[in-house]
């Protein structure tokens, strides 16, 4: 059994050169970025291996708790990813998805859907009815994850020539255009990755798409400012600047990446950093806001969670 699993894993795996900023043909600012960007990534595909080779979703929770604070939530999403890759060729419903979200894995239930749509990007389409994602609030994380995943590893198309499909088959009760726009989002944090933290270079970036896609692409990126980090306070002020019109939603990401790190106990100096710059207060209130904000009244033809992100968006727009 133990065989198994170990070839499981290395059938399962990818490899971890693909993590390399010099394999990707990513911007290299400097060193300490380049250290920072390989250590995610180096983390995310530890977590997706404990997961490929796992007997068990406790023993692969245990194994999560230690990595470095820093780097857990990304391990934490690579895990989510590999338990959805296997729920995803095995007959029978999904397993292992849930009971990660039934244990350790519900503090870090937003990076686990992130991780369910990296898999989402890997399975067939006919398997996708296996993903499991069964909140309706958060269930749009998945296909965040999804274009962080497209972006980092078909970067040309979906980065430089900004390829976006019109319309998205999932969730299959739609709406189907809205999904789009967070795959949007998901390209977003992946151009902070691509732009090797440079805040300037990642605004230029997204200032080469249509001005339509703008506001999703840079809530993306200062979500991944904020949760990733990689830029000191000057860039990060810079990167506010350049955002213009958008502020705000780098503010809504920001307070997303700071509800994400709050809830899993995860907080750290560069969280702290961002949410001052871009949203003006802690990760903490940060995190109040997001909280205070989620829906709760009956649906309507807009997403709860789109509505969820203008909610916060204007919190921070009456505040600038």
């Amino acid at each position: 059994m133990r065989n198994l699993r170990g070839l499981r894993r290395r059938i399962l795996t990818p490899n971890i050169s693909q993590t390399k900023l010099d394999v990707r043909g990513f911007r290299v600012k400097n060193e300490e970025s380049r250290t920072l960007l390989e250590t995610v990534g180096s983390s995310f595909l530890s977590g997706y291996g404990f997961a490929a080779e796992g007997p068990d979703v406790a023993t692969v929770e245990a194994r999560l708790e230690t990595i470095p604070i820093r780097f857990r939530g990304f391990a934490y999403e690579g895990a989510a990813m590999g338990f959805a890759v296997r729920d995803g060729l095995r007959l029978g419903r999904p397993r292992h998805v849930p009971d990660l979200l039934d244990g350790r894995g519900d503090r870090h239930v937003y990076m686990a859907y992130v991780g369910v749509g990296w898999a989402m990007a890997r399975l067939p389409r006919v398997r996708w009815s296996q993903l499991y994602a069964p909140d309706p609030l958060l269930r749009w994380l998945v296909l965040d994850g999804y274009g962080f995943h497209q972006a980092y590893f078909h970067t040309e198309r979906y980065v430089h020539r900004q390829y976006r499909p019109r319309t998205f088959p999932w969730p299959a009760e739609g709406p189907a255009g809205y999904g789009v726009r967070v795959i949007d989002q998901g390209v977003g944090r992946a151009i902070w990755f691509v732009g090797g933290t440079d805040a300037d270079h990642v605004a230029d970036l997204i200032a080469g798409f249509p001005e339509h896609r703008r506001a999703d692409l840079y809530a993306g990126a200062g979500l991944a400012a904020t949760y990733a980090g990689g830029a000191a306070e000057a860039e990060l002020i810079r990167f506010r600047e350049r955002a213009g019109e958008y502020r705000a939603a780098v503010a809504q990401g920001s307070a997303f990446a700071a509800g994400a790190r709050v809830r899993a106990g995860l907080v750290v100096p560069h969280n702290e950093l961002a949410t001052s710059v871009f949203c003006g207060m802690t990760p903490a209130e940060a995190a109040k806001v997001t909280d205070a904000t989620v829906p709760r009244d009956t649906p309507d033809a807009v997403p709860a969670y789109e509505r969820w992100r203008r909610a916060v968006a204007a919190e921070f727009q009456a505040r600038s």
